[in-house]
């Protein structure tokens, strides 16, 4: 069966080194990725290809559609469906939302899906519940990835580790913040059908001035 190599990333809306960003995507040469805070606003597309190209990539979902959440994917993905969900708002917090990619790659199909939570203890709970019951609706294998903005022992990150493997789950190395690493706070995602080889969190000297967060790596048989 196929492996897919997947970086889950928050790139910190483009406001660092962008050319130390793309050094970092091309060096980890992922087949899927998950970008948060990607472009969202004015250009989003131009933005998000941009991106995309700079890490050797090609735009596959998000930007505007997925609230800041975008996937990209290398030539081995073949993308048959791209779609964006948005948490409901709340007033006076951000919009937030996921995206999601179905895929194939070597004719296996998987549904790649990549969100970013709230800062807000009260609305994590009922967009965690949303996005799962999002995917199930999907079907099909998933795996996905996020800036979760807690830690595992959250209820947000208990909700979507349901009945899926943490890759993770046995390195509790840090993402966030590269100048004070401190918490675990992005995660990826696997079907229990799917096995996790290797996973990794990645520091460099392109990371520390690439965004804040530290971007993590799986290797995933689908």
């Amino acid at each position: 069966m196929p492996k897919l190599r997947v970086v889950s990333y928050n790139v910190r809306g483009l406001k660092d080194d962008r050319a130390a960003l793309g050094e970092v995507i091309r060096d980890l040469a992922p087949d899927v990725l998950f970008a948060q805070e990607a472009p969202r606003r004015f250009r989003w597309r131009h933005k998000c290809a941009e991106l995309a190209r700079s890490g050797g990539m090609l735009y596959a979902s998000g930007g505007l559609p997925g609230l800041g959440n975008a996937i990209l994917v290398s030539m081995r993905v073949t993308v048959e469906e791209a779609w964006g969900l948005r948490y409901p708002l709340t007033p006076g917090r951000h919009l937030r939302g996921a995206a999601f990619a179905r895929c194939s790659v070597a004719k296996v199909p998987f549904l790649a899906v990549g969100t970013h939570l709230a800062t807000d203890d009260t609305e994590r709970p009922a967009q965690a519940a949303l996005l799962a019951a999002t995917i199930r609706e999907a079907g099909g294998t998933t795996i996905f990835g996020g800036d979760i903005n807690e830690t595992e022992g959250g209820s947000a990150w208990r909700t979507l580790a349901d009945t899926r493997t943490d890759a993770g789950a046995t390195n509790q190395t840090p993402t966030f913040s590269v100048t004070n690493p401190s918490r675990r706070i992005d995660a990826l995602f696997a079907d229990k059908t799917c096995t996790v080889t290797s996973y990794s969190v990645i520091d460099t000297p392109a990371v520390r001035r690439a965004s804040d967060h530290f971007p993590i790596y799986a290797e995933i048989t689908l």
